[in-house]
């Protein structure tokens, strides 16, 4: 039977905060017993008296130790599962660049649960079974293909899944597989549209191309704003977690003023990163999750080093799931030059503002004789540069724009679109060369 509701499942979406809470902590009793047979939290559980019993509200929660990126790490490979390993079915994983990486295992029972959380964040935006969904995502270890790729099918789209790269093959295949739908990183999605102009392609009047789902990596509003201009789409915010199950955890609706986080299925905490205490509601801090319909491999209290805020008030889409704000960045991210905390995005909203540059970039931090010094390298877009003969100027202007926001004179170096190497999935925008001294 054809679901006509706005509501992928709307006793959940819309259920009122006493009852959503009651299933919170009925769901969270279960949780911590089932990780208690895991390795590291049965450990845990017996050094702090730790048990389901001692669960009687949701404010228990506290007296559970944080988990962090580190400890994963340290139990690698399969120190968190919970059960038998039988149950699992599949296994996800970080890069791994140096040390271990981080390993996360799926049940049966949690590949059908995140499936399902993404073909709701999926239909909250508006897409059917009648559309055609494409994913520029990396079918392997990072989780935006699967994740993406499930719930789409679970919706009953038409996927398309095309992985990651080949530009003007996903052209292609938007074109003529007639896409309404896309699934991208943001800084891909910028990439897309200007090889669409390159190609002397009209995204707006040539394609049936109407929705834009974006995540995986922080991102302004003008850099979403600057995707729905060039391609003529709504594009919406998508907040994931590889650690938690991966994309599909918190999505915009189609209102657009903050991300639905599905309290049915996560505990959300917003903490001093310092002090490690609750900051009041509105204020940013970082985001601390717990998983309550995870099986294979719940995590408790994971210390996320993604910051952001709740967004105070309801929604008018009727859904009373807390909002969350873009993420602001990393903790782990932010640098400090000349004693000032900067976070990449602060540069980003600016660059954004010229549509004299194009969408990539790269931010060097250097030791030099007097001082550690910024370089802001940005490429100069092909549409623009003609109409703009005065780089000097240019130049300028920016340097004026990234001093007024990050409060330190950076050296700004205009290049050649093309010039700025491109990376399949999250882009790389910081090398901190302080580091290699």
């Amino acid at each position: 039977m054809e679901n006509k509701s706005k509501y992928w499942e709307e006793e959940i979406e819309t259920m009122d905060r006493k009852s959503l809470e009651a299933l919170q902590l009925e769901r969270l009793k279960k949780t911590v017993g089932r990780a208690s047979t895991s390795p590291y939290y049965k450990k845990l559980f017996a050094e702090k008296n730790i048990s389901p019993d001692k669960i009687n509200s949701l404010e228990d929660l506290q007296n559970i130790p944080f988990t962090t990126k580190e400890e994963l790490r340290n139990n690698y490979p399969y120190g968190f599962v919970a059960g038998s390993m039988k149950e699992a079915v599949r296994l996800h994983s970080s890069s791994g660049t140096t040390g271990n990486p981080t390993v996360v295992l799926h049940s049966k029972h949690d590949l059908d649960s995140w499936a399902n959380l993404v073909a709701r964040c999926m239909y909250m935006v508006g897409l059917r079974d009648t559309d055609i969904f494409q994913n520029t995502s990396g079918y392997g270890m990072f989780t935006g293909g699967l994740g993406f790729q499930y719930g789409a099918e679970r919706l009953g789209a038409l996927t398309v899944p095309a992985a990651a790269g080949n530009t003007k093959r996903q052209i292609k295949f938007i074109m003529d597989f007639g896409t309404t739908a896309i699934h991208a990183v943001p800084s891909y999605a910028i990439h897309l549209a200007e090889t669409f102009r390159e190609m002397g392609i009209d995204p707006i009047k040539e394609t049936k191309l109407t929705t834009f789902l974006i995540g995986a990596e922080p991102h302004t509003e003008e850099q979403r704003k600057r995707i729905e201009e060039m391609m003529g789409v709504k594009a919406y915010n998508s907040y994931g977690l590889s650690e938690m199950a991966g994309p599909g955890i918190a999505f915009e609706c189609t209102w657009q003023n903050g991300m639905h986080f599905w309290e049915d299925c996560y505990i959300v905490e917003i903490i001093d990163p310092e002090t490690l205490e609750p900051v009041k509601e509105g204020e940013i801090g970082e985001m601390v999750l717990t998983a309550l319909d995870r099986t294979a491999m719940p995590l408790l209290r994971y210390r996320t080093r993604d910051l952001t805020r709740f967004i105070p008030g309801d929604c008018p889409c009727g859904r009373h799931h807390k909002r969350i704000d873009r993420m602001k960045g990393r903790s782990d991210d932010m640098f400090i030059v000349k004693g000032v905390n900067i976070f990449p995005m602060q540069i980003e909203k600016q660059l954004m503002k010229y549509e004299q540059l194009a969408s990539g970039y790269m931010i060097t931090i250097q030791p030099t004789a007097t001082g550690d010094e910024i370089v802001v390298e940005v490429e100069l877009s092909t549409l623009f540069s003609d109409d703009y003969s005065d780089l000097e100027n240019l130049q300028k202007s920016i340097t004026r724009s990234l001093k007024n926001e990050i409060l330190v004179t950076p050296r700004v170096k205009l290049v050649q679109k093309g010039t700025i190497p491109r990376t399949e999935g999250k882009a790389v925008r910081v090398k901190d060369l302080r580091k290699l001294v």
